[in-house]
Formats: C-alpha cells, structure tokens, sequence
C-alpha cells in the first residue's frame, strides 16, 4: 500500500538509532521491574531473565529483518498489514497505541513521584509538555537529549555495580540458580522482564527516519539490544549479591535498597535521579514511537487521516505528536495509571506475535523460520503466563480494536 503525503526526513545513523533503543530499553524498568520479577521467579529470576532476553533476540530477528524490507513508519503495524492483512496489522498497532500510551503516562508519573512527589502529576504534565515540544523540533534534537540521558543513566548504574559488588555485604552465594517457584514463577518473571526488553521496537517504527535502514535498521536492533542484555545481567547479579532473592522480590525500590544494604546511602539520592533521567528516556522514546504507528494508521484511515500530516520543515509528524502528547498528559493529570498498565506487557508480546507470524512469512525454508516460530512460540507462552488480571485486560483492549476494526470495515462496504 502506498503512503500519502511528504514522507519523513532520513537522519538516522546506527550510532544514533542505537542510542534511541537503548534511551527506550534502558530505561525505568531496570529500576523497578526486578523486584517484580524477583518476586514471581525466587532463585529463579536470572533464568527468568534468559528467557526473556532469548524471546526478545528473536523478535528483534523478525524486526531487524522486517525493517529492513519494509522502511517505513509504524513498525509492526505496516508489517502486519503487507504481509498477513490488514486486520492483523490493524490489531498490532491497536494493542502497541493504546499500551504505549498507558506506558507513557506511567513513565511521566515516575519522573513525578521522583523529583516532586508532592507534586507527582503536575511535573508529569510539564515532563510531557517538555520532550512532546523536543520531538516537535526534529528527530536530531530528541537524539542528542537520549545521547545525554544514556549516558546519565549508565553512569548510575555503573555506581550501582561497583558500590554492590564492592561491599562487605556482597556474597555471591546469593546467586544461586533455582525452581523456588517452579517453571510458572520463571515463566511469569520472563513476562515481566520482557517488557524492559521491548523498547527496539523503537528503531523499527523510526524506520522512516533512518538512513540506508536496510544496512541500519538490523545492525541498530542487535547492537542495542546486546549492550542492554549485558547491562541487566550486571546489574542483576550486583543486586542479587547484596540483596538475595527475597529480598529483592521484597524491595519497593530494589536499586535503591541495594545501595542502602551495601552501607551505602550516600548513593540513594543518586539512583533516585538516576530513575527520574531513565523515565525521561523512556518517556522519550515512547512518545516517538506511539507517534510513528499513529502516523502510519492515520495514513491508512484506522485513525483520523489529519494525524498523517508532516511538517513541512521539521519532517516530523507534528499532529500526530501532538495528539499523542495531549492525551499522555491528560492521562498524567488525572489518572495514576502506574499500577494498571499490566496490559501494556500482554499488549507488547502480542504485538511481537504479529511481527513474528509476519517474519514467518518472508521465507518458506525451515531453518530460515526457527527463530519466528521460537519468537511466537515465546510471545504467546509469556503472555498467557502474566498475571491473570493483566490477561483478562489486555484481551479486553484487542477485543475493543478488533471490534473498532470490524465497525469501520462495515462502514467502508455500506
């Protein structure tokens, strides 16, 4: 299907699509999301967080490849739709805009309980307002602020590793590698994980935005996601070695529990900054992404065609962004949706699904279709092994875009 209207600039070089999967996957969740994971896999977290960086390397593959034959906007969205149909396409871009934006607000919400927690929703709105108006500049101006964010926030864990492993406290007996609660708790953990995983798919939906992304696009997803896998497993291990299992599943801010149980709580302060940048990074990232596949629905009329409009002189699509800003800070000013986004990680791993499926298609030899068929096989066993209310809601939501989808089919043959 073609595309309508003045496509977007190509300013994107592997250093800095790299930069922007790292600012994404990098981000708040390696400071909150092991406690959670910690709790459903007990001694089994590092194997909990195999798994999930092996379904992730295999999404990437089926991303990677995808990106490159299809350099568009809207990542799964556009390869669902060329190569399984529209519905398909039509529903992953569903399950990504909604989730992502739940996602948003819940980033700009963490940078508010961090920096003014008195004030938590009115410093979203500004955090909002703030990289909604950085993206409205160009592309260049959000990866320069995602350049400093990286680096601010390697910087913290960096501190993080070497006060954990350096303590007296520190045994690496705490590492031990077990089934405290069986296959289902790892299984649960590695759902959990994922989603600090998913933020590559920032790279595919920039596609448009990339130059030679036949060349860019593969060699961005799997640097980003290399360096982020080394991270986590550092610093999983650092906290571990203070913490244990237990008291990791047990720890309201594990990083900074950690540092505090190191004999270190000079340090405390910094993780919480540190958070704060990550968020912003996140939040970035996030808002750049929901704003591509909004284009490229808008494109096709899933959403309001209006939102296809591209900047004459930025090249970037400024109502889209917009609209996805307004709503991200309204949500931020009303609604605490920090604790019901459990959707966001059913909506990602099935939004991987159909970028799998898709990937499945591109080659009919066997071996040409492993990893797919394991990326699939992994995205709807992770899902289905989320917390029951996260399943519940996050069928909920494709049930209402399948639904959307239908309505507007009819309307179109009447």
């Amino acid at each position: 299907m073609t595309q309508p209207g003045p496509a977007l600039r190509r300013t994107l070089g592997v250093g800095d699509a790299v930069l922007i999967g790292l600012g994404s996957m990098i981000g708040a969740g390696i400071f909150v999301a092991l406690g959670p994971a910690a709790r459903a896999a007990g001694s089994g977290l590092l194997l909990g967080l195999a798994v999930a960086a092996v379904v992730a390397y295999c999404n990437a593959m089926s991303s990677a490849r995808l990106a490159a034959l299809y350099p568009a906007s809207g990542g799964t969205y556009v390869y669902g739709r060329e190569r399984l149909g529209a519905f398909w396409g039509c529903l992953a871009g569903w399950s990504f805009v909604v989730g992502k934006t739940a996602s948003c607000a819940a980033m700009a919400l963490t940078v508010g309980v961090y920096v003014w927690p008195a004030q938590a929703h009115a410093v979203a709105v500004a955090a909002v307002v703030a990289l909604t108006a950085v993206n409205y500049g160009g592309l260049q101006k959000s990866a320069r602020l995602t350049r400093a964010i990286v680096a601010v926030v390697l910087a913290v864990l960096a501190s993080v590793v070497v006060g954990c492993l350096g303590s007296d406290v520190s045994d690496a007996g705490r590492l031990g590698i077990g089934l405290s609660s069986g296959a289902g708790g790892v299984l649960q953990a590695a759902g959990l994980l994922f989603f600090a995983f998913a933020g590559y798919a920032r790279i595919a939906t920039l596609a448009e935005e990339v130059r030679d992304p036949a060349r860019t696009i593969p060699r961005a997803i799997q640097s980003a996601l290399g360096i982020t896998l080394v991270v986590y497993v550092i610093v999983a291990v650092a906290v571990l070695s203070v913490l244990g299992a237990a008291g990791l599943g047990a720890a309201p801010a594990p990083l900074a529990d950690a540092v505090r149980a190191a004999g270190l709580p000079e340090l405390v302060p910094l993780v919480r900054v540190g958070a704060a940048v990550a968020a912003l990074g996140s939040l970035l990232a996030l808002i750049l992404g929901v704003s591509r596949t909004t284009l490229a629905m808008a494109r096709d009329r899933h959403l309001p065609g209006a939102l296809a409009a591209v900047h004459p002189r930025s090249r970037v699509p400024h109502r889209a962004e917009l609209a996805v800003g307004v709503l991200v800070a309204a949500l931020a000013a009303t609604v605490d949706v920090r604790g019901a986004i459990g959707f966001s990680s059913f909506g990602v791993l099935a939004y991987y699904a159909v970028a799998n499926a898709a990937a499945w298609t591109l080659d009919s030899a066997a071996v040409a279709r492993v990893l797919p068929a394991l990326g699939l096989l992994g995205c709807v066993t992770l899902a289905f092994s989320l917390p029951a209310v996260s399943v519940l809601v996050g069928a909920a939501v494709l049930a209402v875009g399948a639904a959307a989808y239908g309505v507007r089919l009819r309307a179109a043959s009447r």
